[in-house]
């Protein structure tokens, strides 16, 4: 949830002069412990009133915020301490919202330092990534896949810092799982007449040279009475990790990696799937696929890139689970 940005609005109205700062309370119905402020700089402002006991908390090592305690009176009320963070990058304000809002609506049940601590370090990976254009469609479909595979065939089976480090998708490895052992490529579709899959480039369906290769296949219907959308599976697996902290931070690196920002959650969420069915399949001699050695004297001189499509249907021989409970090893 991103609060109403009218309250910008309001505040630069207001215009403030010299050193002072207007306020407002963000989300009243949330947290009367949490403000907007905007100075005559055009600065935007987060104002977090310190209780007696609660620490000080300063930070400047995050791009775009920077973090101070320092006395502030607020019309009508006595002077005291506040956290002030401001917004220094003007290309943030959408995600500055949205730190707001995650801020206010965890405030009232900690302390504040820690409360502050724990949303600026998860958000000071996707502030590089500002602004971010919004995922396509498949590249929507496609990361969805890839959570869906991490959370319910990997994670059961090995530990989860481990299988964070097997996922390569966001760094443009040739498949999107690599391990020693093992390499998984990790494909989407819509399409539920039959299972058909886009291939990119004739290394996709190569394995790696020490080990196998398998294809997981996802079949996705959209419907709007389905539970599944991006942003909730996302929560479902830092929910699984939040007892991991290195665990955790590498997920949330690698989503901003993959292009995956927070900011776009709302539009995301439009886009809800039922699953259909999954299933795994090794790639041997037999697969449908192009390769390198599909071609007797290699590649044709002066071809670029070679994109197809694949129809699974009928090689149910190559297909090894149908379920991440199957007894397999990965």
């Amino acid at each position: 949830m991103i609060f109403n940005n009218e309250i910008w609005k309001k505040l630069e109205s207001e215009s403030p002069k010299g050193e002072k700062i207007t306020a407002r309370l963000v989300v009243p119905e949330m947290s009367r412990k949490l403000y907007a402020g905007f100075d005559s700089n055009k600065q935007r402002h987060l104002l977090i009133p310190l209780g007696e006991n609660e620490e000080e908390y300063c930070d400047s090592q995050s791009r775009g915020l920077s973090i101070v305690t320092r006395d502030l009176v607020i019309q009508g009320s006595e002077p005291k301490k506040y956290i002030d963070i401001i917004c220094q990058d003007n290309s943030g304000h959408l995600i500055f919202d949205v730190i707001a809002s995650e801020i206010a609506e965890k405030l009232d049940s900690g302390e504040s330092k820690e409360v502050l601590t724990n949303v600026i370090s998860k958000w000071r990976r996707f502030w590089g990534q500002s602004p971010k254009e919004i995922l396509t469609y498949e590249e929507l479909i496609g990361l969805f896949a890839e959570m869906w595979f991490l959370y319910y065939w990997l994670f059961p089976r090995t530990d989860k810092v481990d299988a964070l480090n097997r996922w390569r998708g966001p760094f443009s490895s040739r498949h999107d799982f690599e391990w020693q052992a093992n390499s998984v490529e990790v494909k989407a579709t819509t399409n539920v007449q039959s299972r058909v899959h886009k291939i990119h480039g004739v290394d996709q369906l190569t394995p790696s040279k020490n080990g196998a290769l398998f294809l997981f296949s996802l079949r996705l219907r959209e419907e709007q009475g389905a539970e599944n959308n991006l942003p909730d599976f996302i929560k479902l697996c830092q929910e699984k990790l939040k007892d991991n902290v290195d665990a955790l931070s590498k997920f949330e690196n690698n989503l901003a990696v993959a292009g995956y920002s927070p900011v776009h959650n709302d539009e995301y969420s439009k886009f809800k799937f039922r699953v259909v069915d999954e299933k795994l399949y090794k790639v041997t001699k037999g697969f449908p696929r192009i390769i390198n050695d599909s071609f007797v004297q290699g590649i044709p001189h002066g071809v670029g890139t070679i994109e197809y499509i694949i129809n699974l249907d009928g090689y149910d021989s190559f297909c090894i689970a149908n379920s991440p409970t199957d007894k397999i090893e990965l």
